[in-house]
């Protein structure tokens, strides 16, 4: 993500944290099977002809294939998933850091996403595009809602 933010993107991080630990495979499963971004995933099925499904979503944080619905896996290590979409414009990026406190292990979850400037641009025009302003706010909510919907689920999976 800092690449990208050296290159003029947009960039975001949020975290939250959860008080067990995880692998990283658990942080992906958990955050694309989440009920909100299953709805995420039905938009783009129809949007965009880009379907998928929770199998597909278990390949990918498997590491067992490097494509799921509209993106593609750009780069993965041990703890992180850095994910292109197919127009090359943004960028989805999953983390997990494992965090000693008082109370215990914990586990530190990570989202983020880039949106890649249109190099065609003229000068005097946005180079992230009047709709990415236009719809800023709801990003940002969003993303804290995906996070969150993403940290509830792992909080249950710990109760079962």
């Amino acid at each position: 993500m800092a690449t990208y933010k050296r290159q003029g993107a947009y960039t975001d991080c949020f975290t939250t944290e959860i008080s067990h630990t995880i692998s990283h495979e658990e942080y992906i499963q958990a955050f694309y099977t989440t009920l909100i971004f299953k709805l995420e995933r039905s938009i783009i099925k129809w949007a965009v002809a880009k379907p998928s499904s929770d199998d597909e979503v278990n390949l990918l944080a498997a590491g067992a294939t490097d494509t799921f619905s509209a993106w593609s896996v750009e780069d993965r290590s041990k703890n992180q998933l850095l994910m292109c979409d197919f127009k090359n414009k943004t960028r989805s990026w999953l983390m997990i850091e494992s965090i000693e406190k008082k109370d215990g292990k914990r586990t530190r979850l990570y989202f983020g996403s880039a949106v890649v400037p249109d190099k065609n641009l003229k000068p005097a025009q946005s180079p992230l595009g009047a709709v990415f302003k236009a719809l800023h706010w709801f990003h940002l909510s969003y993303s804290r809602i995906l996070l969150l919907s993403a940290k509830l689920r792992l909080s249950q999976n710990k109760r079962n």
